[in-house]
């Protein structure tokens, strides 16, 4: 393609608009159900199903360990898993910003091509429009995912009841971190990147292991407050959780302590939160240790019959404070 930058012409469905689905669209994705590029796919699909959909516009669109293609793929495949769904299908559209650099759009799509190989799910439809200069920030991404749910499982907030383990996959904090050191120019060790993965082979493990999983939720905008604070809400159950048993990074309270965050409010991409009966809490937390994105799994509280519909922690000093559901989004463009 002989365009290094986007125009509008790309997204005039002319023969620009052909050459980017065909010389940078396709090779990225090229699959049986996608290459007949037609208005819609044909798709095969049993039993139950789930349907998800998500729009990404995060800032900045490059960020140690993703960018927008990664979270678009990865927020809705973990959407998906978290229904108990195995994911088997994805629609992709683009927002393109005139001027916005071809390099980078194939760099997106790479990204995106190697989490859904991983993720095992096909990007199977989809589509390209392009809005003159200044109106999108470079690239928004919308996905929409279809999967099977897995016979036998029934994921629900209702059926927490009191009296059950709350299972944390491992560190929160990362990704908002990432992001948010990346927009004001902080810098974090090497070490220290979005958390952003695919979680369905984990989610999928679990449920292998416990069957009875009352709920599974990955904590995004919000960060585990927000999403505690669902559960406990639509369960009509008290939620406590214990401070110390909460893993945080070091480098993830510094840039909470310079921006004035709490670590329990920051977005993951790649975290899950797990409700179990305490006599499937074991098996489950070994799977989940088994596995690359559970390696660092551990309960962090249970379910009361008191306080029913709050969420409480258990502070290192010994008392018990409220954590509240965040009034608004605290950091906006996280995902």
């Amino acid at each position: 393609m002989e365009n290094d930058r986007i125009t509008l012409a790309h997204g005039a469905g002319g023969k620009l608009s052909q050459e980017l689905v065909e010389q940078v669209i396709l090779p990225a994705f090229g699959n049986p159900l996608l290459n007949e590029l037609h208005d819609g796919a044909q798709v095969s699909m049993s039993g139950r199903v789930a349907f998800t959909t998500d729009s990404y516009v995060v800032k900045p669109l490059f960020f140690p360990g993703g960018n927008i293609g990664k979270l678009a793929v990865c927020g809705t495949v973990n959407d998906l898993a978290m229904t108990g769904a195995v994911p088997r299908y994805l629609s992709m559209g683009l927002i393109l910003e005139e001027g916005f650099l071809m390099e980078d759009l194939k760099k997106i799509l790479q990204t995106m091509k190697l989490a859904a190989e991983e993720a095992g799910i096909y990007i199977v439809t989809g589509d390209t429009k392009v809005v003159g200069r200044g109106a999108a920030d470079g690239i928004f991404i919308n996905t929409a995912g279809i999967g099977d749910i897995i016979p036998g499982t029934q994921i629900s907030p209702k059926r927490v009841v009191p009296g059950m383990d709350v299972i944390l996959s491992g560190y929160i904090g990362d990704h908002a971190a990432t992001v948010m050191a990346g927009r004001h120019g902080l810098e974090l060790p090497e070490t220290i990147k979005s958390d952003c993965a695919p979680l369905a082979s984990l989610t999928q493990t679990m449920l292998q292991a416990a069957p009875n999983i009352a709920v599974l939720r990955d904590p995004t905008r919000g960060g585990i407050a927000a999403t505690l604070n669902e559960i406990a809400e639509q369960s009509n159950t008290g939620i406590l959780i214990d401070e110390d048993a909460i893993p945080v990074r070091s480098e993830v309270r510094g840039v909470c302590d310079i921006l004035g965050f709490d670590p329990l409010y920051l977005a993951n991409e790649g975290k899950v939160l797990a409700f179990t009966a305490p006599e499937d809490t074991q098996k489950v937390l070994s799977v989940m240790k088994a596995h690359r994105y559970g390696k660092d799994a551990c309960v962090i509280g249970h379910t009361t019959a008191e306080a029913a519909g709050q969420v409480g922690i258990q502070t290192t000093i010994g008392g018990i404070r409220i954590v509240d559901m965040p009034l608004g989004n605290l950091v906006p463009r996280i995902c």
